[in-house]
Order: structure tokens, then sequence, then C-alpha cells
């Protein structure tokens, strides 16, 4: 198992009473639970032997004995356990810093839980749908435009669904022949829970782009791609979550031109013919 820390800072808001003292331990104190043993964290977090075990499993770990040794390496590789927020005292000095400290910070552990295996699933549906829809709301739909945008400068047949009326109706068109893309950071958005089930009700293939954890919305997707960004009190779901969900676009997009190498390379040639007429040439003045 891979970056245990990562997973839990994503995943403990939506965790359970006894899931989340006990996330919050190990995340509070990291070396004192590798020396630990497993009576010791479950008398620590106020929680049964059981849910220690369960956690671990839901980690990806086979006991607990391997996830202390993948908090371990985890310690040894981190830079920085502390997520700093911005408090009213800071000047333009600490925003840049703490800002830029963030974004290195969700980028570095979404590419910990970003799974290769799940990418190459998901680059899979998307390379062979006839049409790829992407729902998004809120701060989650520039980043299904973006995505659709790029998707189609490759020559896909991509569009963006950011109204809640046009994504129940066109969800409701899709099946086997399109591919959905919901872009969610807490996977607990209404109108984007309630699009993507009727697209898997109508038969589509499903994907998600959210944050680590176990939020309602894969229920209805057959490949989730997680993000790992931890937003805090001034930034919630604003800056960190769209740079993990760019990183995961970003990835695909790539992946897809890899693949479909040929008429993506003739795609973005054309497109781009296309746009550089809209752009003034190098020395040109508007008149």
């Amino acid at each position: 198992m891979n970056s245990p820390i990562a997973r839990l800072k994503s995943a403990v808001p939506n965790m359970p009473p006894a899931a989340k003292r006990l996330a919050t331990v190990i995340l509070d104190r990291p070396e004192a639970v590798v020396e630990m043993s497993i009576a010791d964290l479950a008398k620590t977090a106020q929680v049964s032997e059981g849910s220690v075990i369960g956690l671990c499993q839901q980690l990806g770990a086979k006991g607990f004995p391997e996830l202390k040794i993948a908090i371990a390496r985890e310690l040894g590789s981190s830079r920085d356990l502390l997520h700093e927020d911005i408090v009213r005292a800071d000047n333009s000095v600490s925003v840049i810093a703490k800002i830029a400290a963030s974004h290195r910070t969700a980028i570095d552990d979404t590419v910990k839980v970003l799974d290769p295996k799940v990418v190459d699933k998901a680059v899979a549906v998307l390379k062979n749908a006839r049409r790829i829809e992407l729902y998004g709301v809120g701060t989650a739909a520039p980043i299904a435009e973006d995505a659709a945008y790029r998707f189609l400068r490759l020559g896909l047949d991509a569009r963006a669904m950011t109204d809640s009326h046009s994504q129940a109706v066109s969800a409701a068109f899709t099946g086997p022949h399109v591919a959905t893309v919901t872009i969610s950071h807490s996977g607990r958005t209404r109108e984007t829970l309630a699009a993507t089930r009727v697209a898997r009700e109508a038969g589509a293939r499903t994907i998600c782009i959210t944050n680590f954890g176990k939020p309602p919305l894969l229920k209805y997707c057959e490949i989730a791609l997680f993000t790992a960004a931890v937003e805090t009190r001034y930034r919630m779901e604003a800056m960190a979550s769209r740079v993990a969900q760019l990183v995961v676009i970003d990835t695909l997009y790539a992946r897809l031109a890899l693949e479909r190498w040929e008429p993506s390379l003739a795609a973005i040639e054309r497109s781009y013919a296309i746009l550089s007429e809209k752009r003034l040439k190098s020395g040109s003045e508007d008149r």
C-alpha cells in the first residue's frame, strides 16, 4: 500500500466518528503510531481493535503491521505533514507562500493516490466512447468545461454539462456508447449525483474525479479517479481541489493523445491552424 497519510488527510472529513478518531490520532502523531501496538492505538483513539483492522483494510493494508511500515515509509519521504491555513494577520508574502505550498501538497498527494491502472481503465473507456459528457457544478463547472474543450481538440466528441437541468436530460439520453465524467471534490453534490445516477441507469460508462474517501458518488461510478486535496476554512473547494482535478484531467488528456496518436496529432494540428487565425501575428497592432 502507498501513502496512507495522504489518503487519510483527504478521507477524514467524511469518516464516521470512530474511524475519524482513529484517523485523527494517526495524523496528529504518526511517529508515535509507528511504535504502537494495535491495542495501544485502539486505546488511544477509544475504538475497538476491529476498527483499527477495518481502517487498515480500507487503506489497502493487510493488517496493522503493514500500515505502520507504510506510515514510516511516507514519513521518511514527506517534507511537511502540516497544512497551513490563511489567518487574518497574513500579508501578501505569507499568502503567496501558503497558497503555493497548498498547491504543491495537493499535486504531490494526488500523485500518490492516483492509481495508474485505474487511469488506464478510464482512458480505455473514453477512447472507445462515441460521446463524452462531463458533469460539474459550482467550482467544478470550469474544470468540466476545460476538460471538454481539451478532449474536443483531440478530435473527441466531448461536451460539458454544467446546468443541473441539462445534466439530467442529457444523462437520460446516454447509453453504452456514452462515457460520462463527473467532477466533484466532495462527491456529495446533489445535482451531479442525480445526473450520474441517471446516466448509470441509462447504461452509460460512468467515471468520476473526486477526493479520496467513500463519497456517495462512488455508488454510481464504475471507475473512480481520486484526488487528495485538503481544503481549509478560507479556501473551501476553491483552489487546491481544482489544481488536483486538473492534474487528473491533464493526465487523461495526455494518455488519450498517446493512445490515439495519429488521429490526435491530426486533430491538434487542425485545431491549431484554425485558432491561429484568431491571433494577431507577432508585431501587428490592433486597429
